[in-house]
């Protein structure tokens, strides 16, 4: 009777994948979010390999930042356009934008601290 070779996780090669994730995603702003682009295609490509693993958790967290992220890019747009219609809310324009970045770049930091301490994503 033959059985299957059971099938060996290498956490350490996946641990460097899932960094990765989070270095791109926090290069992102800077990049018009296109790194980020790329890091949800690398991490849902792989999301099935990390499934049952605290990596799928970190997968998931960027997930879910880069999506919430997303809609507020969409919110923080229309409010600046709304803040530059208005003459007296002008100088404000800039506030929707720096407060969805200071956002992401909490998201990614806090999930990466956890990842570098052997932890699930929240």
């Amino acid at each position: 009777m033959a059985t299957e070779p059971a099938v060996t996780r290498n956490l350490e090669s996946d641990s460097r994948l899932v960094h990765i994730l989070y270095l791109l995603h926090l290069l992102a702003p800077f990049t018009a979010w296109i790194l980020a682009v790329v890091a949800i295609i690398l991490g849902m490509a792989r999301r099935d390999e990390l499934r049952g693993t605290f990596l799928e958790s970190h997968v998931a967290w960027l997930s879910r930042t880069f999506w919430w992220g997303l809609l507020w890019i969409l919110v923080a747009g229309l409010a600046t356009g709304l803040f530059i219609l208005t003459i007296i809310l002008a100088p404000l324009f800039w506030l929707p934008c720096l407060v969805l970045f200071c956002w992401y770049l909490y998201r990614v930091i806090r999930g990466w601290l956890r990842l570098n301490d052997g932890l699930a994503a929240d």
